[in-house]
């Protein structure tokens, strides 16, 4: 009877198997530019090792891959079909999961900016659905033709106010469901189009800011007709406030857990990483508190390979660095990274292996 009953749980609800799986993550969506820059990545021996090979090392389960349109009209080369299905396939071989992001941009989209890719900006609206299927479907299938299964899809990165701007805004001056129906149109476009390729995939509908109860948006999302099978938050938290922002994070995760039914993950989280005990304090509270957190399946550092003040500054042949390298996000160098100044694993990213 036991037996049947384990069954029938496995069979018809699987969502109650997977919230038992943790995950411990990262995005290293910038990996293959920083090698391109010479950037080298070493383990707590000081040996250079592969990045990939170093979460695995480390006891990392996944990564988080973002994905653009066509990056060269907006940033570079970096995370185009070809750059993440290089670092997909490296990722596999280490036997670690996968989370693709896509942005449907050409560039960084975030509450603040989602611009539509330069090849869809005549689109009718007809069209762009079909743009967000299409290219979803181009590049899961390219890494499905390559033997690799992706566990989580995002579609949309910080969908806070919608994404593919205008078409797509969550314009808070109309209506309440008028808001909403063209965003939901195309995120629905990208949920259908990853079933098409790969079924038993999660798709992620993605909100910022954890620390705020966000259950009223998904509500929204659920009340209007959104497909997802999970929900993704970003944290970030504050560098004073932090304990209260773990705090209530948790407290808010398990609260949308319960309502909605679904997982619930820190898709992105970070602390500025200059005073390296500060941040292992603060990573091993947001860790604890995620992990006791009901429905809660897990945490990705965003970006935690990012050292030396690369985003800046080139790293020469000399090992030293010189100016003149683009600034990330227009910052004198990233600071939420997670590595030492000699390029190892800093005490708050070895957590994660714990």
């Amino acid at each position: 009877m036991k037996k049947l009953l384990l069954i029938l749980i496995l069979t018809h609800f699987p969502f109650l198997v997977n919230a038992q799986q943790w995950s411990s993550g990262a995005d290293i969506s910038w990996c293959t530019e920083m090698e391109a820059d010479s950037v080298k990545f070493y383990n707590n021996a000081g040996i250079e090792t592969d990045l990939l090979a170093l979460m695995q090392e480390i006891g990392m389960t996944a990564v988080r891959l973002r994905v653009w349109v066509n990056p060269e009209n907006g940033y570079g080369r970096w995370s185009d079909k070809a750059d993440v299905l290089t670092k997909a396939k490296r990722a596999h071989e280490h036997g670690l999961d996968i989370m693709l992001d896509f942005h449907y941009s050409d560039n960084f989209a975030d509450p603040g900016k989602q611009a539509k890719p330069d090849a869809w900006k005549n689109l009718s609206f007809d069209e762009l659905k079909q743009a967000v299927a299409t290219h979803t479907i181009d590049v899961l299938q390219a890494v499905k033709d390559a033997g690799i299964e992706v566990k989580w899809v995002q579609v949309g990165n910080e969908t806070t106010s919608g994404m593919l701007w205008n078409d797509g805004h969550i314009d808070w001056d109309k209506p309440d469901k008028e808001r909403y129906l063209n965003y939901i149109a195309l995120s629905n476009a990208g949920y259908e189009a990853v079933k098409k390729v790969m079924p038993e995939t999660y798709v992620i509908i993605h909100h910022d800011k954890a620390q705020i109860d966000n259950t009223w948006y998904y509500k929204a999302m659920r009340r209007y007709g959104a497909k997802f099978d999970m929900i993704g938050l970003s944290l970030y938290p504050d560098w004073d406030k932090w304990e209260e922002d773990n705090t209530k994070a948790a407290r808010y995760i398990s609260k949308m857990h319960k309502a909605f039914g679904v997982p619930v993950m820190l898709v992105e989280a970070g602390y500025p990483s200059w005073d390296e005990e500060r941040a292992e304090k603060v990573m091993a509270d947001l860790l604890q508190k995620m992990k006791k957190a009901k429905g809660c399946t897990g945490v990705f550092y965003w970006e935690p390979q990012v050292y030396g003040g690369w985003g800046c500054r080139l790293l020469q042949e000399d090992g030293t660095w010189s100016e003149g390298h683009k600034c990330t996000f227009s910052l004198k160098a990233p600071s939420s990274g997670a590595f030492t100044p000699y390029g190892q694993p800093a005490p708050a990213l070895l957590l994660f292996g714990k």
